[in-house]
């Protein structure tokens, strides 16, 4: 199985020519669209989606994740083997959520172009020539050494991602998602308040912590720990990003009663 991940959208032929350059080294792979509406070249947006997706496919399933505004420079291409599968992808931090809850085991650089589509790929689109013939041949059981040079997992480049930090009192946060529905994901784990009474202050208002989006009327906000195992906040019905005016990076703090 192999799942694919971008910020390339459906409007053009791009998702198109990656899925057709995999259906020629293997018609019989399963190829599972996991999202390609990740808002342009935000790396962060594509890891947080990646770690929400990956734990629900089967050990041994490749993802294959393409949001790389450093294309065609010197950042490297790369595929990781963890416990739960493999990654392919560019080295840009994409992969630092995957790799944050399950350890990398072994990583190449992609230098055998034996595995590309072309050993002249375009300087734009790295995601047909490179990055999907050589998770097509990973998933068709090609191994992990011969697509190119090992490099040292220690080595992958990490996003400066902001980490929650636990007072007295309760917890420090910040958005680090926003999805369609404009729900602000934080990054404080929904096992850090499991069993306690707690609210969220955010923007200069107090949220209170309820089970599920009904518990308030249509259009109140509403604190909550998500099927992604996060705090977050959202409006019954509504729109927590446009209503509260918070971005990704804000601020909050949840309260222990």
């Amino acid at each position: 199985m192999l799942t694919l991940l971008t910020d390339f959208g459906t409007r053009d032929v791009y998702v198109g020519a990656m899925k057709g350059v995999i259906a020629q080294i293997n018609p019989k792979l399963m190829v599972v669209d996991l999202t390609h509406e990740v808002p342009p070249q935000d790396i962060a947006a594509a890891r947080f989606c990646l770690m929400d997706a990956y734990l629900y496919f089967p050990v041994g399933t490749v993802h294959l994740a393409v949001v790389d505004p450093g294309v065609g420079n010197t950042r490297r291409a790369i595929a990781v083997e963890f416990a739960k599968g493999y990654l392919v992808g560019p080295d840009n931090g994409i992969f630092g959520g995957v790799l944050s809850e399950s350890t990398a085991i072994a990583a190449v650089e992609l230098t055998n172009p034996k595995y590309w589509r072309t050993p002249q790929p375009s300087s734009t689109f790295h995601g047909r020539d490179i990055f999907a013939p050589v998770a097509a041949y990973l998933s068709s059981g090609v191994p992990l050494k011969q697509l190119g040079d090992s490099i040292d997992p220690a080595t992958l480049v990490q996003l400066d991602i902001a980490k929650c930090t636990v007072m007295e009192t309760g917890i420090s946060g910040s958005i680090q998602y926003i999805d369609r529905f404009g729900n602000l994901v934080t990054n404080i784990p929904g096992t850090d308040v499991l069993g306690k009474k707690w609210n969220v202050e955010v923007a200069g208002i107090t949220i209170p912590n309820c089970g599920t989006y009904s518990d308030v009327k249509v259009g109140e906000v509403i604190a909550l720990v998500g099927s992604h195992g996060w705090v977050e906040i959202a409006v019954n019905n509504g729109n927590a990003r446009s209503q509260l005016q918070i971005k990704l990076g804000d601020r909050l703090e949840v309260y222990f009663e």
